[in-house]
């Protein structure tokens, strides 16, 4: 289980960009509807290793959390089919999808 806790400004977006109910991802993490509703609202601030489930359950859909690197932290969805990370510097209109 993933030892970085998110924000809830992060779960509120990654479940977002996946497109699940608040009820599907609290399923999924196997934590109450309310314990999630009230972390993403910030009225309350869950056991780590609840927020962890919660993260587990959002990277096994394809999310990936951006840590905070003076930009903010966020996230991201995973390319559909691919896992390749391709460098700046080899960027061109061959690989660009």
């Amino acid at each position: 289980m993933s030892d970085k806790l998110i924000s809830p400004e992060q779960c509120r977006m990654a479940r977002a960009g996946v497109g699940l109910t608040a009820g599907r991802l609290a399923e999924r993490a196997q934590v109450s509807k309310v314990t999630l509703s009230d972390f993403e609202k910030g009225k309350r601030a869950p056991h780590p290793r609840t927020i962890a489930a919660i993260r587990v359950a959002l990277e096994s859909v394809g999310v990936e959390f951006i840590e905070d690197n003076g930009g903010g932290a966020g996230v991201r969805l995973k390319r559909k089919g691919s896992d390749a990370i391709i460098s700046l510097e080899d960027l061109n209109a061959e690989n660009d999808n």
